[in-house]
């Protein structure tokens, strides 16, 4: 075994306790508010999120001047449910960034959680390098 005992995404926000619900509820995970005053978890099919308080947190913009981002979420959703996912994000709170083609099937859509941070719904993984 490693040295290392696990991997835990990091999210700096306002409202942790709102932003965890958010994630549990788009990601049907659970929320975990034990461990630290300033921190909320939410465990998803053994990934632990952690949402941690910082009152001077400013979101992200997208898309940036430089086109790039320093981090964003992927999740990954089955084609077929693509459109439920988006309405169920959205009715959540989050709300669409990606607007360049609003007809159609979409097998990358982009959105903001209520703190800010981008994350898509997508089909798939891309591979290789971002070239746009």
């Amino acid at each position: 075994m490693g040295l290392v005992k696990a991997a835990v995404i990091v999210l700096d926000c306002a409202d942790p306790e709102k932003l965890a619900d958010f994630y549990a509820d788009l990601l049907e995970g659970e929320v975990r508010r034990e461990h630290l005053p300033d921190r909320v978890e939410v465990a998803v099919n053994g990934t632990v999120m952690s949402f941690r308080r910082d009152l001077n947190m400013t979101p992200p913009t997208w898309p940036r001047p430089d086109s790039s981002l320093q981090a964003h979420l992927d999740l990954l959703v089955d084609e077929g449910d693509m459109d439920e996912a988006e309405r169920r994000a959205v009715g959540l709170g989050a709300r669409p960034l990606d607007t360049k083609d609003d007809t159609g099937p979409r097998e990358v859509r982009i959105y903001s959680d209520p703190a800010g941070h981008p994350f898509s719904l997508r089909c798939s993984l891309r591979s290789g390098p971002k070239t746009d």
